[in-house]
C-alpha cells in the first residue's frame, strides 16, 4: 500500500500550465453529478480532505479516493470559509441550471411579460451564483448586495424590453439575439457591483509559496474584467448559434408543420385570439 501521509491534496491533479490540464480541471469542478449527492456524503469528503491536510490519512485510503474527495470538496465548499455552499450557487449546478434558464430565455422572447419574467429569473440566478462564489476576504453588506441585484436586474430588463420593442420590425433572427444582449449588459453590471469591495480595497496578492505580499486594486480590476468577459463568452455559443440553427430548422416542412398545428390548435381553443 502506498504511503499517502505526505500526499499534497491541494496540488493540482493536472498540469495547469497546459490547455488540456486546465480543461480537465474545469470539467472536474463542473461535474453536475456531484450536485446530486447528499450533504452527508459531502461532509465525509470534507473530513477526508482535512485529515489529509493534517497528514493523517485513514488506512486503506487510495490516491483515487483522495482525488475524488477533493473533487467533492471543491464542488460544494467555499475555498475561503470552508462552509458548504447552497446548491444553486455551486459550479457543479451551472450546466443544468444555466442550460434550463437559457433555453427558456431563447424560447419565450416574443412577449414583454415573458421577457421580463425570464430575465428576472436569470439575474436572480446570476446574483446568487456571484454571491455564493464571492471573495470572503472582501465582505459585502446586505445593502450592497441589494443594490447590485436591483441594478443588474434593471439593466437586463431595460435592455431586453427596449431591444424587444425596437426589433419588432427587424428580422426574426435579430429578435432571437435580444436575450444575449440583455445577458451581456447585465453581466457588465452585476459582477462588478457584487464584487465592488475587491475593486475598492484590492485583493490579497501572494507569491508562489502562498506568502501574502499585500493588496492590489489593479489585480482585482483585471480579475473581475476577465470574469465578465468569460461569462459573456460562455453564454455566446448557445445564445448566438442556437437561434441561427432554429431559424434554419423552421424552414423545413416538418418544423413548419408542427408550428402550424400548434397555432391552429391554440386558435381553436381560443376563438378570440388574433
Amino acid at each position: 500500500m502506498m504511503d499517502l501521509s505526505s500526499f499534497d491534496i491541494d496540488a493540482p491533479r493536472w498540469d495547469q500550465s497546459t490547455f488540456m490540464g486546465r480543461l480537465k480541471h474545469f470539467f472536474n469542478i463542473t461535474d453536475c453529478t456531484t450536485a446530486l449527492l447528499p450533504d452527508s456524503r459531502l461532509d465525509e469528503a470534507k473530513a477526508l480532505v482535512e485529515s489529509c491536510r493534517a497528514g493523517s490519512v485513514p488506512p486503506g485510503t487510495t490516491e483515487e479516493k483522495l482525488y475524488y474527495a477533493k473533487k467533492l470538496y471543491d464542488s460544494a465548499f467555499h475555498p475561503d470559509t470552508g462552509d458548504r455552499m447552497n446548491i444553486i450557487g455551486r459550479m457543479s449546478f451551472q450546466v443544468p441550471g444555466g442550460m434550463a434558464i437559457t433555453g427558456c430565455m431563447l424560447q419565450f422572447y416574443r412577449t414583454v411579460p415573458a421577457v421580463v419574467f425570464w430575465q428576472w429569473v436569470n439575474q436572480s440566478f446570476n446574483a446568487l451564483v456571484n454571491y455564493t462564489n464571492r471573495n470572503a476576504a472582501s465582505p459585502i453588506t446586505p445593502k450592497q448586495i441589494g443594490v447590485a441585484y436591483f441594478t443588474a436586474t434593471s439593466t437586463a430588463l431595460a435592455t431586453a424590453v427596449g431591444l424587444n420593442l425596437y426589433t419588432k420590425k427587424a428580422p426574426p433572427l435579430v429578435a432571437r439575439w435580444v436575450p444575449f444582449a440583455a445577458v451581456a449588459a447585465a453581466n457588465c453590471v452585476n459582477i462588478p457591483m457584487m464584487r465592488q469591495q475587491e475593486i475598492l480595497n484590492g485583493i490579497a496578492v501572494t507569491d508562489e509559496n502562498g506568502n501574502k505580499l499585500g493588496h492590489s486594486k489593479k489585480a482585482a480590476t483585471k480579475g473581475i474584467t476577465q470574469v465578465v468577459i468569460s461569462r459573456i463568452t460562455m453564454a455566446a455559443p448557445g445564445m448566438i448559434i442556437l437561434p441561427i440553427i432554429m431559424q434554419r430548422l423552421e424552414k423545413y416542412k416538418f418544423i413548419s408543420f408542427k408550428i402550424s398545428v400548434r397555432f391552429h390548435s391554440k386558435c381553436a381553443n381560443n376563438p378570440h385570439s388574433e
